[in-house]
């Protein structure tokens, strides 16, 4: 069973995240990050190898495109906040980019 992070569990999974680009969502418990590509057909190519990951993994991000732009916002609704599923899937997300 997935649980939401603890105050001991959040550092050392999110701060290498924040490293990468990864904020905190204001006004929620949840983490945020803006991919920028070459053109849509990068953007889309991203969010469809993604969308394998999440699949695979039962656990699916909130996120927008808009030309060449992704946007996603990750938590575990859940367990009400960001759980290590969270984190999984932002360090593959990052991945995926390069």
């Amino acid at each position: 069973m997935t649980e939401k992070l603890s105050d001991e569990t959040r550092g050392p999974l999110l701060e290498p995240l924040f490293a990468t680009g990864w904020e905190l969502e204001t006004g929620r418990d949840a983490i945020r990050k803006t991919y920028e590509f070459a053109d849509f057909v990068e953007a889309f190519a991203f969010m469809t190898k993604a969308a394998i990951w999440a699949e695979k993994w039962n656990h699916h991000p909130e996120w927008s495109n808009i030309y060449n732009k992704v946007t996603v916002v990750l938590t575990t609704h859940d367990v009400g906040g960001v759980s290590s599923l969270d984190a999984k899937l932002a360090r593959k997300m990052d991945g995926l980019t390069s």
